[in-house]
């Protein structure tokens, strides 16, 4: 097609016709730079909300059922797990127990939730728990007379505890003079990492039946968790799960707890989008003003053609091919620089960050290759729109006229 041959003798340069390459070399960069940021841009957003998402369901249970008001806590909580492990796409029922406590050493005190879970063998176990970074589930499964308690690496950190450290419990007790502190000790049977700072320093694990008998619970539970073969089947087992629970409990999905980080991510994808997204007008503007002077540069060239029997469409093309290649060029190098740098940023962990403040240790980057179809018909829909105009105003050429003084 002489068109495209014609387009791509355009690109190069010839005598006095440099400045027209140079600025289509920036509208090169400037399609490359706008694809890059928002694969990037995109790339943090996925892997912040997804490496969120991993740790508190590696934590937590992906329905909850759990009273309406609080109270004294569900019993009889073995049938209803019971009925609720029955119900389709669940995979376990499982009891808790939450509390608070502080827990001291000789070298410093933390106050932390500690979680009440059945350790029996077989039974669910949140994936946290499932690969410690030190220590073993065995002693939580029968000890000598020490209960055994699960602190996050953090935890320990501060505490200055490890395998086999015995910590003191700060238990509040209700008397009728009021709330009497009284000290419980615990061994570490074993660290857990989740990645995420807010467990990692204000989470512990403990038995059931200890934390029952130490905070001097009955044989209750304020919590039966349900674990689903598909996360996102959340909503339809939660209200499958209200018609066996009765009117005193409810059901709510890992979604609905979490909902503020989730709906903040959403805007954040969608900000990066909108904010990104500029620098792609930018680059349009820029292929404009090329295409532009490339016209009232070749109107002479446009003249000979249309005279020698060039049609219409065919000098439209010209000018729609030359937008078109440079934004694939520049789409191709976008790619190819935003998902290179994703990898290797989130691969050897470039930005590092304070775990105090953002509860991650570095900022993961997570780059989906689906996103590559959707940012390259955008960026090549806006490189196609700049044509408009200029290809317009190139077959309002008249080659009479315009040879008339050449």
């Amino acid at each position: 097609m002489f068109e495209l041959f014609i387009a791509g003798r355009y690109l190069r340069a010839k005598r006095k016709q440099v400045m027209i390459s140079v600025i289509s070399v920036i509208s090169v960069i400037g399609v490359a730079t706008g694809v890059m940021a928002l694969v990037i841009a995109l790339a943090v957003t996925n892997g912040l909300r997804n490496t969120t998402q991993r740790t508190f369901l590696a934590a937590t249970a992906h329905v909850m059922v759990m009273e309406k008001q609080r109270g004294p806590g569900i019993e009889g909580w073995q049938a209803v797990a019971g009925r609720l492990a029955k119900l389709p796409g669940v995979q376990a029922a499982s009891p808790a127990l939450y509390d608070a406590t502080q827990i001291s050493t000789p070298l410093n005190n933390l106050g932390m939730s500690i979680k009440g879970l059945s350790f029996a063998q077989g039974g669910f176990l949140p994936d946290i728990l499932l690969h410690l970074r030190a220590g073993s589930l065995e002693p939580m499964r029968g000890n000598d007379g020490i209960p055994g308690i699960l602190l996050g690496v953090e935890a320990a950190k501060q505490l200055g505890a490890e395998v086999g450290t015995r910590v003191n419990l700060l238990i509040m007790d209700a008397t009728p003079l009021g709330p009497r502190p009284t000290f419980e000790t615990a061994r570490v049977a074993g660290l857990f990492e989740s990645g995420m700072y807010n467990y990692d320093n204000g989470l512990a694990f403990m038995a059931l039946g200890d934390v029952q008998r130490l905070w001097k619970y009955p044989d209750i539970v304020n919590s039966i968790e349900l674990n689903l073969s598909d996360i996102y089947a959340a909503p339809e087992v939660a209200k499958a799960a209200e018609a066996v629970i009765g009117k005193e409990l409810a059901a709510q999905t890992w979604q609905e707890q979490n909902r503020s980080i989730l709906d903040a991510f959403q805007l954040e994808r969608m900000v990066s989008v909108i904010t990104i997204s500029l620098i792609q007008l930018v680059a349009a503007l820029n292929i404009l003003t090329t295409l532009v002077m490339m016209v009232m540069e070749k109107h002479r060239d446009i003249a000979i053609l249309m005279a020698m029997g060039a049609k219409v469409g065919q000098i439209r093309r010209i000018f729609v091919y030359k937008g078109a290649i440079i934004g694939g060029i520049g789409i191709v190098l976008g790619l190819a620089l935003g998902y290179g740098i994703s990898y290797f940023a989130d691969r050897y962990q470039w930005l590092q960050l304070d775990q105090t403040v953002y509860s991650l240790k570095y900022l993961p980057l997570e780059a989906n290759w689906s996103d590559a179809i959707w940012i390259s018909a955008a960026a090549m829909a806006v490189s196609l729109l700049a044509t408009i105009y200029p290809a317009w105003s190139a077959t309002k050429i008249t080659p009479v006229e315009s040879m008339r003084y050449e």
